[in-house]
């Protein structure tokens, strides 16, 4: 009987993943609630023991140690107390162990519930403190049920929700699909621990970065900032702790693979890594990408940027419904105004400049921008497309013209020597060389060819070509 009981212990805390001790634990509270019921006084201190070797249960009360019991319950005579305590006086409160043969029915019964009570709570304390440490980290599970507000997702020991503004507009769940989700919190409850997770949070984009690329899950790639709208595009900015290692490149992996796993896990989420620079207006020109940009104005009074794009590329700078400056503006923590340059000249020649003398405003130009990503140690390639200024434009050479002379030739006006003395020139030097015989009629014949092509076009039969015959000129 007594190997039953470990037994059947052993084989409880294997069911509810519970360490044996705990589950004893509960045991022999369950049984100091069914004794003192059955046995014992409803205000008296008793404890039960269970022998962790042999199974035996022992049941001690505290007594009373009087002369004359009248209530063996609660009291002791002294000799009887001697016997436990040699120094025993009158008065003393000692423990006596007063195992019962039996217990009742009901005492039964109530040990019953009290021991499920206790197990209940000590797996709700166990899970509680499994996942609390889990919090702020990325976990696997299966879709269990799907419900109007939410979705309940199977972890293994919990059932985690995921309500619906967690969850991405652009996902349809269905039971039994496998999914990762970040989780948002764990909150004890009286039906236990409640397990909130996300889809839709910046942080679970951050966790799955550290999956996929090694540099960053090391800490030699560090992930600055992170800008998401979940289910259409968010942004990245990256930064590297060693030299000689392109943070962007690592992140994107080779073909793309590292970042491609990343964009299918979350549905096909654009996802754009730019190079983070510790230079606001290096970092906000990054960050706008991949828009062209002209110049950065910095308001650090009220933390406002002003960038500068060209007129073709205004669109591209705000991008969809305002999406690609929202999220810059996310990214960097600034405010920013885009314009084209053509506003941007016209406001600057229109403002006075006692207006701009008291504001703490810094212009960074592009060639500033390049100069500062150099300074910074940005890898070569990192830098936008270059934007040519419309000086440096008309510095540039144009590209020699090609004109058609009386014979049909190309020539290049500017390899033309221009004569610095005066020569002697012929008629035929001026006039150029006269058309032969055999130029003329080539060019007649094809003037024929082209009129009969017109008029086959033009639906009607070619007229018969008359053949010209040619006096020869007299020398």
């Amino acid at each position: 009987m007594k190997s039953e009981f470990l037994l059947a212990i052993t084989q409880l805390s294997a069911e509810k993943n519970l360490p044996k001790e705990v589950v004893i634990s509960a045991v022999e509270s369950a049984l100091v609630s069914a004794y003192r019921k059955d046995s014992f006084t409803p205000n008296q201190n008793i404890d039960v023991k269970i022998n962790r070797t042999t199974g035996r249960v022992e049941v001690w009360a505290e007594k009373s140690v009087v002369k004359k019991p009248e209530d063996t319950r609660q009291e002791i005579s002294l000799a009887e107390a001697r016997r436990i305590k040699e120094d025993a006086q009158l008065g003393e409160l000692i423990m006596v162990e007063s195992t019962p043969q039996n217990a009742g029915r009901i005492a039964a019964q109530t040990a019953k519930q009290v021991i499920l009570q206790r197990l209940h709570e000590a797996e709700h304390s166990a899970i509680f403190e499994e996942y609390a440490g889990k919090s702020g980290d990325i976990v696997s599970g299966v879709i269990q049920r799907i419900e109007p507000r939410q979705v309940l997702i199977d972890l293994g020991r919990v059932e985690a929700v995921l309500p619906s503004n967690e969850q991405m507009p652009n996902e349809r769940y269905r039971v039994g699909q496998r999914l990762k989700v970040y989780m948002v919190e764990v909150a004890k409850t009286p039906r236990g621990p409640r397990v909130i997770v996300s889809r839709s949070h910046p942080d679970l984009l951050k966790r799955l970065f550290e999956l996929e690329v090694p540099e960053v899950s090391s800490g030699t790639v560090e992930i600055k900032a992170v800008a998401r709208e979940a289910g259409y595009r968010s942004k990245v900015a990256v930064a590297a702790r060693q030299q000689g290692i392109d943070p962007v490149g690592c992140c994107v992996g080779l073909r793309g693979i590292r970042i491609q796993n990343i964009v299918s896990e979350l549905s096909g989420e654009k996802i754009d890594v730019v190079l983070w620079n510790p230079d606001p207006a290096v970092f906000i020109a990054s960050a706008l990408s991949p828009a062209q940009i002209v110049a950065v104005e910095l308001n650090k009074t009220d933390g406002n940027a002003t960038v500068v794009v060209p007129d073709r590329q205004l669109s591209l700078a705000i991008g969809k419904e305002g999406q690609n400056a929202r999220l810059a503006a996310k990214l960097s923590n600034w405010r920013i105004d885009i314009k084209p340059a053509s506003v941007y000249e016209a406001e600057k020649a229109a403002q006075p400049a006692s207006e701009t003398e008291g504001a703490e405003e810094e212009v960074v130009g592009e060639k500033d921008l390049r100069a500062r990503r150099v300074l910074a140690g940005a890898p070569v390639g990192s830098e936008p497309p270059v934007i040519i200024d419309e000086e440096e434009a008309k510095e540039e050479k144009p590209e020699p013209e090609l004109e058609e002379t009386a014979v049909g030739r190309p020539v290049h006006f500017e390899t033309q020597a221009t004569p610095t003395k005066a020569e002697l020139r012929f008629a035929e030097d001026i006039l150029g060389p006269k058309a032969s015989q055999s130029d003329s009629k080539a060019k007649k014949k094809k003037k024929g060819q082209s009129k009969k092509e017109e008029e086959t076009v033009k639906g009607r039969k070619p007229r018969r070509q008359e053949i010209v015959v040619e006096d020869e000129e007299e020398y």
